[in-house]
């Protein structure tokens, strides 16, 4: 025989739900992320490569001074603990891809490169694994310069915006910024500044319509 919940069990219940969720036991919550991924953070800011592998929930929740359980209880796989963590970073570089525009390049490029001192990797050099954080946000930054390329190119075909899009992509690279650091030896603001002269002329001539391969 089954016994049904009273009004009075029906309030208690409500009661233990709002205290289990009250705005106090949200907020450390949300403090607690914030530890992660700020944990988080620091981890690939110390890492020798560009390779997160050894970013895990075993490291991030030692850095944090918290369990493992509660980081996976925040970020249920490590690819969502990395995609946060990505996402801080490029709040820390003041990069954001939603809105860019072809006059915000050269900025969020310099700032991009700006970042790079904050980090102890000595040079790029590929994981040998791929890296789907850093694929994402790879990603994500081609098809902000695409939208940035085709609100100004409307007759081009779609062969021409992709060019002019992954021209401005292989400028605002790392290897090239570290290839006129190491190999040319400019220093970091110089090399910045070279990016960005010729990102310019790119932008320049997507504004002009002149089209990949014209004069």
């Amino acid at each position: 025989m089954s016994v049904s919940a009273t009004p009075e069990d029906d309030d208690g219940q409500a009661r233990q739900r709002r205290r289990y969720d009250s705005p106090v036991r949200r907020e450390r919550a949300n403090q607690t992320r914030e530890r992660i991924v700020t944990a988080g953070s620091a981890l690939v800011h110390g890492l020798p490569t560009w390779d997160w592998s050894a970013l895990t929930f075993r490291a991030v929740a030692t850095r944090a001074g918290v369990g493992e359980r509660t980081v996976y209880r925040h970020f249920p796989t490590e690819e969502d603990l990395h995609n946060a963590v990505m996402r801080r970073l490029q709040e820390e570089a003041g990069v954001r891809y939603e809105d860019l525009e072809l006059d915000r390049i050269t900025e969020v490029t310099a700032r991009s490169f700006a970042s790079l001192s904050s980090y102890a990797v000595a040079h790029w050099v590929p994981a040998e694994a791929p890296q789907p954080a850093l694929v994402a946000e790879d990603q994500l930054r081609r098809d902000a310069l695409l939208r940035a390329v085709s609100a100004h190119s409307a007759a081009w075909t779609d062969e021409e915006r992709s060019a002019a899009a992954a021209m401005l992509d292989a400028l605002w690279n790392i290897p090239t910024y570290e290839r006129l650091v190491r190999s040319w030896s400019l220093d970091p603001d110089t090399a910045t500044q070279a990016v960005n002269w010729v990102i310019g002329l790119v932008i320049e001539a997507i504004r002009a319509g002149r089209r990949p391969g014209t004069p």
